[in-house]
């Protein structure tokens, strides 16, 4: 016997879709079928990234009053047709799922009644007791799976963070940091910038693609990537900045060292190599951190940054070679041991430099 319209909250059903006519009927006859048996008020949006395979006539065959299709043709991409579902949703509840089937609409209700209970985000899981997969899933397709969820692990500790099936209350994106996902982890991005505190993982089962063609793609997985390290920064800062930092300056030391040898093989005299070298590594450096830990100073002109860049790392060279020698003057243990002088030297002359590029270089406005 269904459940009466009090007990459950009103629900937006956000399917993100591209080029998923083929399975929108069968979608749609489960969802109605949950949708009168528990008396829900419930309306699917369907955010079609302007796939063109007929997804609009399909939708118009089936003459629901309670199904919106929004066709998008500008920012695409399954996060943001997700966050654009949540803008345009009018009921209590906001649940994303996929449209080929591998999530099971029927858990729907349950999902509800456990938002309905306190729970602040509701996930449909595979791995927890009672959740399963496809026997035909695969085992690439499963290690795929559990490498992406060892990788979220410094952001949640839920055993199928990957599972996109997700229910949360209308008000939690309102209140949320706000959000700039990329790829098709969208309920990672809700999670943590959400703040989400009572979570709740219930059972699925998770079903092979009813029909069509999977969009997992290596560059949908490099997205995934790159999403974590937007994340990392998120949650921890200048700290994950400064690792970013650390670690493009690493490489500087490679190119520095692979330059001064191809230049050195070229005959090119050995002082000017080095200085050569020297320059062609602060170059990469410049490049790769404009790129990664400072991607926010792209919106202004590089070649200002790049002299206030060249004139920071010359800085912190001199902040390098100056403690070293403070050092040398005032430990005279280190006159027999000048490595550690020099260790030391090297961590302020990175500390002096990540702050001039941090805060001056590439100040945020």
């Amino acid at each position: 016997m269904g459940a009466s319209p009090t007990e459950l909250p009103s629900v937006s059903v956000i399917v993100p879709t591209y080029q998923e006519a083929l399975n929108l009927p069968a979608l749609v006859e489960r969802v109605e079928r949950v949708r009168a048996d528990h008396h829900l008020t419930l309306e699917m949006l369907i955010m079609d990234d302007d796939s063109r395979d007929g997804t609009e006539e399909a939708v118009a065959a089936l003459g629901r009053d309670w199904i919106r299709l929004i066709v998008r043709r500008e920012n695409r991409g399954l996060s943001a047709a997700v966050l654009d579902g949540f803008r345009h949703a009018r009921n209590e509840v906001l649940l994303v799922m996929d449209a080929d089937l591998s999530h099971p609409p029927e858990t729907i209700p349950e999902m509800l009644r456990r938002l309905r209970e306190g729970a602040d985000f509701v996930l449909g899981s595979r791995y927890v007791e009672g959740g399963s997969t496809e026997e035909a899933w695969g085992i690439l397709r499963w290690i795929n799976s559990k490498a992406a969820t060892l990788l979220a692990r410094p952001f949640t500790r839920l055993k199928d963070p990957m599972s996109g099936f997700f229910a949360i209350l209308r008000s939690l994106p309102e209140t949320a940091a706000p959000m700039n996902p990329v790829g098709y982890k969208i309920g990672l991005e809700v999670l943590v910038k959400g703040n989400c505190e009572k979570v709740v993982e219930i059972p699925i089962h998770f079903s092979q693609r009813f029909k069509g063609e999977s969009k997992l793609s290596l560059r949908e997985q490099l997205l995934y990537l790159e999403h974590l390290r937007r994340l990392a920064e998120y949650k921890f800062g200048d700290w994950m900045r400064f690792l970013e930092f650390s670690l493009v300056g690493l490489s500087g030391a490679f190119v520095n060292l692979a330059a001064l040898t191809l230049l050195v093989w070229f005959s090119m005299p050995v002082r000017a190599a080095v200085a050569a070298a020297i320059f062609i590594a602060m170059l990469s450096n410049f490049v790769l951190n404009r790129q990664f830990p400072f991607a926010y100073a792209r919106e202004k002109h590089w070649l200002p940054q790049l002299f206030g860049f060249i004139a920071a790392s010359s800085i912190g060279a001199g902040a390098n070679y100056g403690t070293a020698l403070l050092i040398l003057h005032f430990w005279p243990l280190t006159l027999r041991f000048p490595q550690i002088a020099a260790s030391i030297g090297i961590v302020a002359g990175m500390a002096s430099n990540y702050l001039m590029t941090r805060y001056v270089v590439f100040k945020k406005p």
